[in-house]
């Protein structure tokens, strides 16, 4: 995999099928992808984009992605314009944009191909092939740009992108058995439920009567189990899946739970199966 990011324009390219690690999106996105598939795994489901997709991917939520390549062996390719809080409040500011409404609708929505929008990814290509050409006021200004053209085509854009407000505080017990398996620090679970981190432990504690990090431990844990011995995965497959980080760390944490490694239990699963 190779990427290549020029101030907030990322240039993606990747070789061979692979599950992405950053599960946390903190700025908004709007994507181009200009070869292969991405699959796209959020609370709500799974969504997937197809060679062509444009789409813009709201901040601030968990999300998995897997990347897979085209089948001819060529490299997946993605191009990203980062659409930060810091641009859009001073374009908000400049063009006298004032949006106090929550947004609540689709955390991805579709880019329709405009003849506009496609000329305007086109014009972003050159300067990945000489990235010193991009200053900042040019990525300011193609930036800006991505944003007028936005705002051309939907109303639904608007609300999405000029949202400055933080999560609210939500219900904490339903969020996290939605969300455990997203491989992300407790501080951005405080976040997103709306709370600081010490009101976020306090609150933890209340409801599930154990400190955020153990009941996260157990809770991936006892998927990764039924990822291995009722979906069928493999260690190596399910322990992503789960949310751990590495599979070293899974494999002696799921030991130490269960008096044997994922590995025996994939073994035993696997006979049984050929039984």
């Amino acid at each position: 995999m190779s990427n290549t990011l020029q101030h907030n324009i990322l240039y993606s390219c990747v070789e061979k099928k692979e599950k992405g690690h950053e599960q946390f999106v903190p700025e908004h996105a709007l994507s181009y992808l200009l070869s292969g598939e991405i699959e796209f795994f959020t609370e709500k489901g799974r969504e997937k984009a197809e060679e062509g997709c444009i789409a813009l991917i709201r901040r601030n939520q968990l999300a998995k992605t897997v990347k897979i390549p085209p089948k001819d062996g060529s490299e997946l390719k993605s191009v990203n314009i980062f659409l930060t809080q810091d641009i859009l409040r001073r374009f908000a500011g400049d063009n006298n944009i004032h949006n106090q409404k929550r947004y609540d609708g689709e955390s991805m929505l579709l880019v329709p191909k405009t003849p506009f929008i496609k000329a305007y990814f086109a014009s972003l290509i050159p300067y990945f092939e000489q990235p010193e050409e991009l200053t900042d006021n040019l990525a300011e200004i193609k930036t800006r740009e991505a944003i007028e053209l936005l705002l051309k085509i939907s109303p639904q854009f608007r609300e999405m992108l000029f949202d400055f407000n933080e999560p609210y505080k939500i219900d904490l017990e339903s969020y996290m058995n939605r969300n455990f398996m997203f491989n992300v620090p407790i501080e951005k679970f405080a976040k997103l439920t709306g709370r600081s981190l010490a009101t976020f432990k306090r609150d933890f504690n209340k409801v599930f009567q154990i400190p955020p990090q153990r009941w996260l431990l157990k809770k991936r844990l006892d998927h990764a189990h039924f990822l291995i011995s009722q979906q069928h995965l493999k260690p190596t497959e399910a322990y992503v899946d789960a949310g751990f980080e590495n599979l070293s760390h899974f494999s002696f944490a799921f030991k130490k739970e269960f008096g044997y490694p994922p590995t025996k239990l994939s073994e035993t699963k696997d006979l049984a199966l050929l039984t």
